[in-house]
């Protein structure tokens, strides 16, 4: 599939005003699909044909990502992206879902976690019912999240200027350490995430979304405790060889999480899902087919 045909296949919807694409197809129990920063839905396009196959799949670019809308004025948080996929969601009628996270994604993930959970304690009716949830690698918790230096100086009073700094020669420097030594971006997907990455001046955002890095510190018992706390089946695929938030992560998550179900591989970097897509396919439907099913026959997907 080429990037092209990818938003091709979007439709829109307005978000406060602003203009956010998604991807939705095929049929059966909803999937929901969480990108990473600070690329976009595009990273999920190795698996979107298994993916649609067996459930009814949705993937949204969140506001300042991708093909939807970067305001320059705005503050971002990872709330208002949960904010987001609830309104998303309850727009296409979807009110239970599995979801499958990446990155950033983990995050919001978490915080539609914590709300969730927050509802079933308080015996509230409402709102997303979430089936399942399967974590790629990402800063589940912040003291296990290695930023990259150019992560530190985004975040930092000066990262204003950093952005208008940026080319791609350094984002694709980046990039390479944070991928798999086999399994290096081909010379088109550089091209593809750098090309997302500036659209509508995009890049000049990147210093203002990257404040989730703050959110996951301030907000650490609450996302870190539903994750303790929760019923819903959890699984974390990860690949081990990243640097920012792999083998270590995994470690940590073993220290904290009761019961833990986590699968690490070998050799791949931060992007589990552009670098092996058929392992992580592999790990996430055995998941789907053992303890989500286990948990609840209900959730059956499209066989």
């Amino acid at each position: 599939m080429q990037l092209q045909d990818w938003k091709n296949k979007g439709q829109y919807f307005d978000y406060k005003g602003h203009t956010i694409f998604f991807v939705q197809d095929g049929q059966g129990v909803p999937l929901v699909l969480i990108h990473g920063y600070p690329t976009s839905s595009w990273d999920w396009y190795k698996l979107w044909p298994q993916c649609t196959a067996r459930f009814q799949t949705i993937a949204p670019d969140m506001i300042g990502f991708g093909y939807s809308a970067k305001p320059k004025k705005y503050t971002y948080s990872i709330h208002d992206q949960a904010d987001l996929y609830e309104a998303l969601l309850a727009k296409q009628g979807i009110a239970k879902a599995h979801i499958l996270a990446h990155d950033y994604g983990d995050t919001v993930a978490q915080e539609l976690l914590a709300r969730y959970e927050d509802r079933r304690k308080k015996g509230q009716t409402g709102g997303l019912e979430i089936l399942s949830i399967c974590f790629l690698n990402g800063g589940i918790f912040p003291e296990t999240h290695f930023a990259k230096p150019v992560q530190k100086l985004l975040i930092s009073p000066i990262g204003f200027l950093v952005v208008k700094l940026m080319g791609a020669r350094k984002f694709r420097a980046t990039f390479k350490e944070i991928f798999g030594p086999q399994t290096q971006p081909s010379e088109q997907e550089f091209i593809d995430f750098w090309h997302l990455i500036n659209l509508e001046d995009g890049k000049n955002v990147l210093h203002k979304l990257i404040f989730y890095m703050e959110d996951r510190r301030r907000h650490r018992e609450r996302w870190v405790n539903c994750l303790i706390e929760t019923q819903v089946p959890l699984r974390v695929i990860d690949g081990a060889y990243d640097p920012v938030s792999g083998a270590h992560m995994v470690a940590r998550y073993h220290e904290l999480i009761p019961n833990p179900d986590t699968v690490l591989l070998p050799n791949i970097g931060h992007y589990p899902q552009v670098e092996a897509p058929e392992q992580v396919w592999q790990h996430f439907m055995a998941f789907q087919e053992g303890r989500v099913q286990q948990n609840n026959p209900n959730t059956a997907f499209t066989a």
